[in-house]
């Protein structure tokens, strides 16, 4: 167990790192960014799936197309959202992606959720509801970026869960960010903006940060009980919050706040009810 607080310590803080690049970052096109961000993993997981042997085309091929475009959606909606959002408050919308996975589930999987889950999801929505209510610094068009991105990650979530087993978790992420890196790149032709000095290294580890993230927090899911390590994902919020004072002088008001616990501490209560 400590091994895998570790790991998912260590991968929380990469994409804390990788989204406070982003935040400090959004001067440049946000589909430059979407470039970055996918060509640093790129390059990475195609390298270790060659050296291990990995099949790279895999079996799901068209599920993982699904899946990609899907997760492109996703993460360029949550850059754009960062550029009007403070960063905290950007994850913790994003969190509840898997409320939207539930709903999906539901209805394309027909899986059923017990009653106490049902009240979680309405405390989580009233934490958003808090914000965007007595939060008058929260922008609309950010709440309305993240929440649409977070309605396309609950997609992501089913159409893995539906890939299932049937391909190595490395190949379904090198086809997302085969895909970023070729729609981001092109996107971004029009309105490329070069790089000046340190800021060509702070883009490329963009992915870099990523594909840590996501290494580490398969290293902890492996390594012990998904009740146990689920819940650890949301120390990403805490990082994240103090990066966005201490870095770009984010303040938090006190309904903020308490709309940022009511999300989180709605959904870590519900993974370990869902396990349950």
């Amino acid at each position: 167990m400590k091994k895998a607080v570790l790991f998912m310590v260590i991968s929380t803080f990469s994409f804390t790192l990788m989204n406070a690049l982003v935040k400090y970052l959004n001067h440049f096109p946000t589909f430059e960014i979407v470039f970055f961000r996918s060509v640093g993993s790129l390059i990475l997981a195609t390298s270790y799936i060659l050296f291990k042997g990995i099949p790279i085309m895999g079996h799901n091929r068209k599920l993982m197309l699904l899946r990609s475009f899907a997760g492109l959606t996703a993460m360029s909606l949550f850059f754009m959202s960062l550029k009007y959002l403070p960063v905290g408050t950007a994850v913790s919308l994003r969190y509840i992606a898997p409320i939207f996975a539930t709903f999906f589930a539901v209805i394309l999987l027909g899986e059923k959720l017990r009653a106490i889950q049902w009240l979680l999801f309405a405390i989580a929505f009233c934490g958003v509801l808090v914000i965007k209510g007595f939060d008058d610094s929260a922008s609309t068009v950010g709440l309305l970026l993240v929440l649409t991105a977070s309605v396309f990650s609950g997609l992501v979530y089913v159409i893995i869960r539906r890939i299932g087993k049937g391909d190595h978790p490395l190949v379904v992420v090198n086809y997302f960010m085969f895909i970023g890196t070729v729609i981001g790149g092109l996107l971004s032709i029009r309105d490329f903006t070069f790089p000046v000095g340190i800021e060509w290294f702070l883009l490329l580890s963009l992915g870099i940060f990523g594909f840590f993230g996501q290494v580490f927090m398969t290293e902890a899911f492996q390594t012990a009980k998904t009740t146990l390590v689920a819940p650890l994902k949301y120390i990403e919020v805490i990082f994240t919050v103090c990066v966005g004072v201490f870095w770009f002088g984010d303040v938090y008001t006190i309904w903020s706040l308490l709309g940022i616990l009511l999300i989180i501490g709605a959904l870590a209560t519900n993974v370990l009810v869902g396990k349950r």
